[in-house]
């Protein structure tokens, strides 16, 4: 009986799982179409003839090897220093005792109701000033802070037992030992849900790349992705052929690191 009862339940997870893969599979096929059967009405679902093509036109165009190098280096220096500047601001707002500490952390939170769009232009304006526009660490640099993270730190700072700095004070540890050796290892947790949030903003993000570099080797994978639509006629064959290799490396690491993926989403928001 409670079988019976369960086959809508089924019946909705296969639409929402054939709504979710769908796309993905229609962008597979549609990389192996030759251009004139990706445009042709009605749509083919599979090609009459897989070819490779699109492939190599791909990446004989575009250099899709420095648009991985730049990529992950910007995931490198953005995760890594926002976890560092982050969670030492988390700290200060959760554990110490300053002058204006709930204004500042007021303020902090009123930055999270302004559109990331507004800072666009500053942000452009500071890197000019900089001589960094058009370089790499460009693309890393204004996203070091999140107020975002901040405020998701504190909140894990602020569940964790007070006694363990008391206990760690009468040690003869001072602030940061505190933070350092005592506190951050017991934010694995908190960190992963970080990183993993950051790592997917940061991979997908395409107008800041697109305004602050002009040159191709200086782009990412996803600025580098919309040079493929043309002005005036777009072969879909080969903007689905880009879109494939530019993922496949983020869905082997998803499958290499699957547990601590799936850990790191669970406990975002969770206070320990």
């Amino acid at each position: 009986m409670m079988k019976k009862r369960k086959w809508p339940v089924y019946l909705l997870l296969i639409l929402c799982a054939v709504v979710t893969v769908g796309p993905f599979l229609w962008m597979i096929l549609t990389s192996f179409k030759s251009y004139e059967e990706s445009i042709q009405i009605p749509p083919t679902i599979f090609p009459e003839v897989f070819t490779v093509g699109s492939y190599r036109e791909v990446v004989d165009k575009f250099p899709f090897f420095d648009f991985y190098v730049n990529t992950f280096l910007v995931l490198l220096f953005t995760i890594g220093i926002e976890l560092l500047i982050c969670s030492m601001a988390a700290y200060a707002f959760a554990r110490l005792h300053f002058p204006g500490r709930d204004v500042i952390f007021i303020v902090l939170l009123a930055l999270l109701m302004v559109p990331g769009q507004i800072f666009l232009v500053p942000n452009y304006d500071i890197m000019v000033k900089l001589h960094l526009a058009d370089t790499v660490t460009a693309l890393w640099l204004p996203k070091i802070f999140s107020a975002f993270g901040t405020f998701m730190l504190r909140e894990f700072f602020k569940g964790l037992p007070r006694s363990l700095d008391e206990a760690a004070m009468l040690d003869g540890c001072g602030f940061f030992q505190i933070y350092y050796r005592i506190l951050l290892p017991l934010l694995k947790p908190a960190l992963s849900s970080l990183a993993i949030l950051t790592a997917i903003s940061t991979f997908k993000d395409l107008m800041w790349p697109l305004i602050v570099n002009n040159s191709m080797d200086k782009m990412t994978l996803s600025a580098g992705l919309a040079m493929l639509i043309g002005e005036h006629t777009t072969y879909y064959p080969q903007v689905m052929a880009g879109g494939i290799i530019a993922i496949l490396p983020m869905i082997i690491i998803f499958f290499l690191f699957q547990k601590q993926f799936v850990e790191g989403i669970a406990t975002t928001g969770v206070k320990q």
